[in-house]
């Protein structure tokens, strides 16, 4: 089979696509034929050798595909089930081995392209605004980078759960972006100031939550 793997640390011209050795399943793990796998900032960090792991590697956290074999002791998957996985190494491959316990069922109507894409970033999203801020009918609730994979997944079940949700982003562009993604209120921070949009927004009441993935300027 073809992956992409990584021999030796560094930027993208250490990205090679080469023949790589069949997996097989072994107890509780199931292989799934890759339809598509999901691209993350890790896989660059991986890359460069921040997140450091032992080479020659895979690349790739998260996929959609379908079941092709399963080991011993695996009765939830058969072969031809469509699946998604996120945070297991090895996607970018015709084919991977997972940890049954760490696989899920694709449901009619969502292609494998879309599980791949969703899961890492829909996992982080439902975390934040359902266990470590669960939020409430009613809520006011900052998201920073909106208009972004994760941010644009919070607006939406941030939305889902009944709070007002007031986004920031750097463009108009971006700003359409998490309008569309249900943001009731959107500040372009690069033209305005936040601070004083949310005051004003809020009435002075403020925030009862605020998810911030940005850090410092860069």
């Amino acid at each position: 089979m073809k992956a992409i793997r990584v021999h030796e640390t560094g930027d993208v011209s250490k990205l090679v696509y080469e023949d790589a050795p069949m997996p097989e399943p072994k107890e509780g793990e199931v292989r799934v034929k890759v339809e598509a796998a999901g691209l993350n900032f890790i896989d660059t960090y991986q890359r460069m050798g921040w997140y450091p792991l032992s080479t020659p590697f895979t690349l790739g956290l998260e996929a959609g595909g379908v079941v092709d074999a399963v080991g011993a002791g695996v009765t939830e998957f058969k072969p031809g089930d469509r699946v998604g996985y996120c945070m297991h190494q090895g996607a970018y491959a015709e084919y991977a081995t997972v940890p049954a316990r760490m696989v899920v069922p694709v449901p009619e109507g969502v292609s494998t392209e879309q599980a791949a894409a969703v899961l890492l970033q829909g996992m982080t999203a439902h975390y934040l605004t359902n266990s470590t801020y669960p939020l409430n009918e009613g809520d006011i609730a900052l998201v920073h980078a909106a208009a972004g994979g994760t941010g644009a997944l919070v607006v939406q079940m941030a939305k889902l759960r009944g709070a007002h949700v007031i986004g920031t982003v750097g463009t108009d562009e971006k700003a359409a972006v998490a309008k569309a993604a249900g943001a009731d209120d959107v500040i372009v921070y690069t033209k305005q100031d936040f601070e004083a949009e949310v005051k004003r927004i809020t009435d002075g009441k403020l925030c009862h939550v605020v998810y911030e993935s940005v850090g410092k300027a860069t």
